[in-house]
């Protein structure tokens, strides 16, 4: 196993680098180094706007890679946590990034460049970012990226449309429900879900006030019965509307449900999506090295 943490400022410079390998570091510093990683499946992660999401998909991609024995994924990331310089959240809608301030969208994206640019740089031989508010800024952070970058809202649409699920309405495309914390944070499944036939249907304003808002907010006075009582109430209000799949589109949202709880069954994690597709590259691409 081989795997890097990278903490950077923000500018993007790297200020503090542990390295964790079965090789020791005296034989690391004797070999010379073009880049951080040199294996051909190498992932480069880009953490920053939301940690949590980022060590969620850590722990998916570890364990999930490494079953039965097998080696884990070899991996680097890039996190900063302080993406926005500006005093402004990232996790502010974009129509309220407009209005506190016209360059904090420019200011986050190009942070995010950097970021994506370094880990090409330390030998990524792709590019995940595990965050659904960055990857609503995905055309703009991927451009003239050399390696493979995979957008969580395309891996989404890919597993669904594997399941080939029927419309529960007829005449009707498949419904597919999103929930989250903020605007923004939809952005990855509004523009993705419809390129493979999906209508994407998102709760309205006054259960995202008085229902979803209220639950994660239960959830951070930790009233968890609250919050799971809502988030229920929320999810059933998106399956009345004949929705097939609820994606629940935010960290805060994830394991407020019991494991056993029915809704589960309806629900799915788009970070599940993005740890299968990566490790699936990763295992296709170190085939690939070994034949070549």
């Amino acid at each position: 196993m081989s795997s890097t943490l990278v903490q950077t400022d923000e500018n993007g410079d790297c200020y503090d680098s542990k390295k964790m390998s079965s090789s020791s570091s005296a034989q690391l510093k004797s070999e010379p180094q073009s880049s951080l990683l040199s294996q051909a499946n190498a992932v480069g992660i880009i953490g920053g706007v939301s940690v949590l999401s980022t060590l969620i998909f850590l722990e998916k991609l570890v364990w999930w890679s490494s079953r039965n024995g097998e080696e884990c994924v070899p991996f680097i990331v890039c996190s900063d946590p302080a993406l926005d310089g500006s005093g402004h959240s990232v996790h502010s809608s974009l129509s309220e990034i407009g209005e506190n301030e016209v360059n904090h969208e420019h200011i986050v994206i190009q942070n995010l460049k950097q970021k994506r640019v370094f880990l090409e740089k330390s030998g990524a031989r792709c590019i995940v970012m595990p965050c659904h508010i960055s990857n609503a800024w995905y055309d703009e952070i991927s451009e003239s990226c050399t390696q493979p970058f995979f957008h969580i809202g395309e891996c989404v649409a890919r597993e669904l449309k594997v399941e080939k699920l029927k419309p529960l309405d007829a005449g009707c495309n498949v419904r597919i429900g999103v929930l989250a914390a903020c605007e923004t944070a939809v952005v990855p499944y509004t523009e993705k879900l419809p390129n493979q036939g999906f209508e994407v249907v998102l709760p309205d304003k006054a259960t995202v006030e008085h229902i979803l808002m209220p639950a994660i907010a239960s959830l951070n006075q930790r009233d968890v019965e609250g919050a799971r009582n809502l988030l229920r109430i929320a999810i059933q209000i998106l399956l009345i509307k004949a929705v097939n799949v609820v994606i629940l589109a935010s960290e805060e949202l994830q394991n407020i449900l019991p494991p056993e709880d029915p809704l589960l069954k309806k629900c799915m994690d788009p970070m599940d999506a993005l740890a299968r597709t990566t490790i699936k590259w990763a295992k296709s691409a170190k085939k690939v090295h070994k034949k070549s």
